[in-house]
């Protein structure tokens, strides 16, 4: 369905779905926030009307109060709430700082950044580690758990959440609970089963970790991959 063919309340939420966040004007922002205006004006006239009176500017809208906002017609006190909620959490993440993506640039790195998921669980699991082309963390995740020998792993999950960030590698481990390093069969299997869907997605796996309570072994280290 066209924008244009939409109610004017539902044209911020709906151009947000179909043009992205960039494509919206500060009053659609605002007028999402809000959800709904007055019986005279719509969402986006009503947030145009408030915007205007701080002349656009989204810093002296946060220095109106509660009571502030809501001397506009149609803005109560959860609307009111909600702009300042909003306008708070700007500020919060303004004053932080983007945090560093971590780099993995050993099978050692792999180890410090799981062992503590890992290490001393009693039952296996599998988990990824996502990164971008200069091999920093991205993402991570634990894929699946299992018994005390074993886990099922799903190799398109895998790659579906490898899509979903924008991967271009990533580490996978699972742990032994038993403390023995050797992998098996099945561990060779799916290394190889997920290498290959790697090669196919243009993802590629980078290593393959079993970690113990004290210890790993690299699958890249030991020429496994």
């Amino acid at each position: 369905m066209s924008i244009k063919f939409l109610a004017e309340d539902d044209r911020p939420r709906e151009k947000f779905l179909l043009k992205g966040k960039n494509s919206l004007s500060d009053s659609e922002l605002l007028a999402i926030i809000m959800g709904s205006g007055n019986r005279e004006e719509t969402a986006v006239e009503l947030a145009r009307k408030i915007l205007d009176s701080v002349h656009n500017n989204w810093h002296q809208l946060s220095l109106l109060s509660i009571s502030d906002l809501m001397k506009f017609k149609g803005v109560g006190e959860a609307k009111a709430i909600a702009i300042a909620t909003a306008l708070e959490i700007g500020r919060r993440r303004a004053s932080q700082e983007i945090p560093e993506k971590i780099q993995m640039k050993s099978a050692d790195d792999v180890f410090k950044v799981l062992h503590p998921l890992m290490g001393d669980l009693r039952t296996e699991e599998f988990w990824v580690i996502y990164v971008n082309h200069h091999n920093k963390i991205i993402g991570k995740e634990k894929i699946s758990q299992g018994g005390i020998s074993g886990t099922v792993v799903d190799v398109r999950l895998i790659f579906k959440r490898a899509l979903e960030h924008l991967a271009t590698g990533i580490f996978i481990a699972h742990n032994h609970p038993s403390g023995n390093l050797k992998p098996s069969a099945e561990d060779l299997k799916i290394t190889k089963q997920i290498a290959e869907a790697g090669r196919i997605m243009n993802v590629t796996l980078i290593d393959h970790l079993i970690i113990t309570q004290e210890s790993y072994l690299s699958f890249a280290n030991e020429n496994l991959l």
